[in-house]
C-alpha cells in the first residue's frame, strides 16, 4: 500500500497546529494587507486578523506561489510515495487550476482534487481523504471519489454587517445602507463554487431558525438516507458559536460530534466578523 500524504491549504480553516494533530499537511494563502504580504497560519493568525479589519486595513487574498506549492510537494515526495492535494474551491479561486497544471510535471505522483468546496466543509473532504487512504485507496482513486461527491455538502452563513459585502463589491453601497438601516441580516449559502444570498431577516434568532430549516431540509431532501456529519463555525465569535451547537444538538440528535471551527480568514475577510455559520457534509462510503 503507497504511503500517502494529505495536502490542503488554509482555506480550510485547519491551522498549522491543528494539522500536525491531525498528521496532514497545509499550504498557508497568502494575504496582502495594507500593502504588505502575510502567510495564513504562520504571521497571520485570528487575533491579528480581526485587528487589521477592525482598522479598515485593506485586505485583499492572494494565490500561493508556484514555488511554495512544488516546494511542499518535493520535500513530502522524499518521504511519501503519493500526495492528495486538496485546494479551495475552484469557483472561488485560481489555485486549484494553477496546482493542477504544476502537477503535469510529476508523473501522476501528486492528485490534485477540484472539490469545490471551502473552509468547514474542505475539513470534511480531508477527513474522507484520511480514511479512504487508511482503507489503501490510491491517491488517483481518492482524487476521483472526493470529486465524485465535492457536491455532497452545504454551508448557509449569517452575518452581523453588511460592511464587508459593500466593499467587495457584492452588494451595492446603496443597498448596504438600506439593509444597515432596517436592520437586515442576510443568510448566505455556499454550495460547490458560489456564495449567494439565501435569505434575509431582522434577528439573529430569526436567522439561525432560517439556517436550521435549510439544513434540515437538506438532510431529509438532497441527502435523505446518507449519512451526514453537521459542523459549526464563526468568524471571531465563539461563544455565540458553542450556544449554536447547543441548539443544533436539539434539533438533531444522534449525528456525529459537531465540530466548532473558524471560517477560514479568506472567508472572513468578505463577511467580517460576528458570523455564525452551520454546514452539512455527506460521510463518504469506505
Amino acid at each position: 500500500m503507497n504511503k500517502i500524504a494529505i495536502i490542503t491549504d488554509s482555506n480550510s480553516g485547519i491551522s498549522q497546529k491543528q494539522a500536525k494533530e491531525m498528521g496532514i499537511h497545509i499550504l498557508p494563502m497568502p494575504f496582502l494587507i495594507d500593502g504588505k504580504e502575510y502567510l495564513d497560519g504562520i504571521d497571520l493568525f485570528p487575533k491579528e486578523f480581526y485587528e487589521y479589519l477592525s482598522k479598515d486595513a485593506d485586505v485583499s487574498t492572494s494565490q500561493p506561489s508556484p514555488e511554495s506549492v512544488m516546494g511542499l510537494w518535493d520535500k513530502l515526495l522524499k518521504e511519501y510515495d503519493e500526495i492528495v492535494h486538496i485546494p479551495m474551491s475552484s469557483g472561488l479561486s485560481g489555485s486549484c487550476q494553477t496546482a493542477r497544471m504544476l502537477a503535469e510535471d510529476y508523473d501522476g505522483r501528486v492528485e490534485v482534487v477540484n472539490n469545490q468546496r471551502i473552509s468547514i466543509t474542505q475539513v470534511s473532504s480531508v477527513v474522507d481523504a484520511q480514511n479512504l487512504a487508511a482503507a489503501g485507496k490510491s491517491a488517483a482513486e481518492i482524487r476521483a471519489v472526493l470529486e465524485e461527491e465535492a457536491l455532497q455538502a452545504s454551508i448557509y452563513i449569517t452575518l452581523t454587517t453588511l460592511k464587508y459585502l459593500k466593499k467587495g463589491g457584492r452588494i451595492t453601497p446603496a443597498a448596504a445602507a438600506l439593509g444597515t438601516m432596517l436592520r437586515l441580516k442576510p443568510v448566505l449559502q455556499i454550495q460547490g463554487e458560489k456564495l449567494d444570498a439565501f435569505s434575509k431577516v431582522r434577528t439573529m434568532s430569526a436567522a439561525k431558525r432560517v439556517m436550521l430549516d435549510a439544513i434540515r431540509n437538506d438532510l431529509e431532501g438532497r441527502f435523505n438516507g446518507c449519512s451526514m456529519r453537521i459542523d459549526v463555525a464563526h468568524t471571531n465569535n465563539e461563544a455565540a458559536a458553542l450556544e449554536f451547537k447547543k441548539e443544533i444538538e436539539a434539533e438533531f440528535p444522534g449525528y456525529p460530534k459537531i465540530l466548532v471551527n473558524e471560517l477560514s480568514l479568506s472567508v472572513a475577510c468578505h463577511i467580517g466578523d460576528g458570523a455564525l455559520a452551520v454546514a452539512c457534509s455527506k460521510i463518504v462510503e469506505m
